[in-house]
């Protein structure tokens, strides 16, 4: 998503016409679901890749934080590189990177190639999804066309979620799991050719602009020590897991008072002066860490307790993301407007409460219909009532000319809330389940137990994410419960924000 939308160039109007417009907007969402499937597919694969190549339980999930963290880490960094030497530079040269990454990743023998692999794989997911909003809001100022065409992109991330884990199952069952990383190749490189030849050419404002590149190091290097940190607490004990702790705050801090000193910072700290933006944001952390613990344990549930395939763990995956996308088009916008967002916000934690809390009672011998088909439903409900409106909240929360780093902030803040919930709920997992087999317990009743443990966990953040809703996006008295930027921010005076042609 565009992160950072900062230029001296003046507003013009879109000249493609809107066959040419319908074909960019192809374009950008091939690019989203390509990274869309990647993030999905690779799930469902995790035990035969665990299998394949011997990694232990903490180190298995930097298959996925590996993608993660360059992915968050860059973000910021990749939107500022956008404006300098152009979103249609950016956006295809993100897809090459990615492409290629994809390739490592499909003939990697080793854990470290892999691991490697998909942190490049990160970077080109980072360079694409930068600059895809603001090229996508560039194409369609009208609102209306804008609000359809935004529709549109939303449904095909819903989509790839569905795709990504049945695809995931599909190609590791049938072939292996290097062909859910093999299959980019023919979609990346229609999606480059396409790319190069339907996206109009925009000019950056020139690379003299300047970036903050001391400052992407300092957040990138917190982000990953922060992760790391968590990953191997259970292993290397209290006192150097706080020693590393320590350090990932002073990082942050350095960062922090980085962007304070430069001229061309990632992050303008200002926008943390609203109250909503700061919570909708520090909201959706805890809600993606819930959910993505719950896509990650629940894939090795399926796996390691109930038996099932790849292929058959893939369509049970199917319901979540199906009735998210169904849901997000056909009612989220409806259940806003009459209940308004910060209702809608509240709802949809508790239903997610809800779900992972019925995960949480899963036996080792579990009926996919009985004890998880009603609990995937309840999460996919949930998700659905509460991620528009929370998005909807964290951009009313910025000024207008803050508004493209509002997207990227959000953007990155997902990216922590994935990361971090999937290293502490496998962490806990992990640790769970080994204690009990060296007290002697029977292994599947041990891996279940394990499994359990993580599901309670994640309804506990889930409900920590209720109360920080509560208090923080509750709104003003005498207001619709959207907050807009005058009502939370000191008047500063307005800059003339810019509009980039596409």
């Amino acid at each position: 998503m565009e992160v950072f939308v900062v230029s001296d160039a003046k507003a013009q109007a879109p000249s493609a016409s809107p066959r040419s417009r319908r074909a960019s907007l192809a374009v950008l969402s091939s690019g989203l679901l390509m990274t869309i499937i990647d993030g999905n597919i690779v799930t469902v694969a995790m035990p035969a890749i665990q299998n394949d190549l011997g990694f232990s339980a903490p180190g298995l999930a930097w298959v996925v934080n590996a993608y993660l963290i360059a992915f968050g880490g860059l973000l910021l960094l990749a939107g500022r590189l956008g404006d300098l030497i152009g979103r249609k530079r950016m956006f295809v040269s993100g897809l090459a990177v990615f492409t290629a990454a994809s390739v490592l990743c499909g003939v990697a023998t080793d854990q470290g190639l892999l691991i490697a692999a998909r942190a490049v794989q990160g970077v080109g997911g980072a360079m694409t999804s930068a600059v895809v909003l603001g090229m996508l809001v560039a194409l369609f100022p009208e609102p209306r066309e804008q609000a359809k065409a935004i529709a549109v992109f939303s449904a095909v991330g819903a989509a790839g979620g569905a795709l990504g884990t049945f695809l995931g199952g599909a190609l590791t069952e049938t072939l292996n799991w290097h062909w859910i990383f093999l299959i980019n190749l023919p979609i990346g490189a229609v999606a480059l050719v396409a790319a190069v030849r339907v996206l109009a050419n925009d000019r950056g404002t020139g690379l003299a602009g300047g970036a903050d590149y001391p400052g992407a190091v300092l957040i990138t290097g917190a982000l990953m020590l922060t992760v790391y940190t968590i990953v191997g607490s259970g292993e290397r004990g209290t006192p150097a897991t706080l020693a590393l702790a320590a350090l990932s705050l002073a990082l942050y801090a350095a960062f922090a008072v980085r962007q304070t000193r430069t001229d061309r910072p990632l992050l303008r700290l200002r926008v943390f002066r609203s109250r909503t933006l700061t919570g909708a944001n520090a909201v959706q952390i805890l809600m993606i860490a819930g959910m993505f613990g719950f896509q990650y344990i629940g894939a090795l549930y399926f796996q390691r307790v109930l038996g099932y395939g790849e292929l058959k763990t893939g369509f049970a995956f199917l319901p979540a993301p199906v009735a998210i996308g169904v849901l997000m088009l056909g009612l989220s916008a409806r259940v806003i407007g009459r209940f308004g967002p910060y209702r809608s916000v509240l709802g949809g934690l508790v239903l997610i409460t809800a779900g992972l809390a019925l995960l949480g009672r899963l036996p080792a011998d579990g009926s996919y219909a009985v004890d998880v088909l009603p609990a995937m439903l309840l999460l996919g409900a949930g998700f659905a009532a509460a991620m528009p409106a929370v998005t909807g909240l964290a951009m009313a929360g910025a000024r207008e000319e803050d508004a493209g780093l509002a997207s990227g902030l959000f953007n990155t803040t997902q990216v922590v809330g994935g990361s971090l919930g999937l290293a502490v709920l496998t962490t806990l997992a992990a640790s769970r389940t080994e204690g009990l087999l060296a007290d002697g317990e029977e292994t599947l009743a041990a891996t279940a137990d394990g499994y359990r443990l993580a599901f309670w966990v994640a309804a506990g953040v889930a409900a920590a994410g209720i109360a920080l809703a509560a208090t923080l996006l509750r709104p003003e008295r005498g207001t619709t419960g959207t907050a807009t930027p005058t009502q939370e921010q000191e008047p500063e005076k307005k800059q003339e924000p810019a509009r980039i042609a596409p």
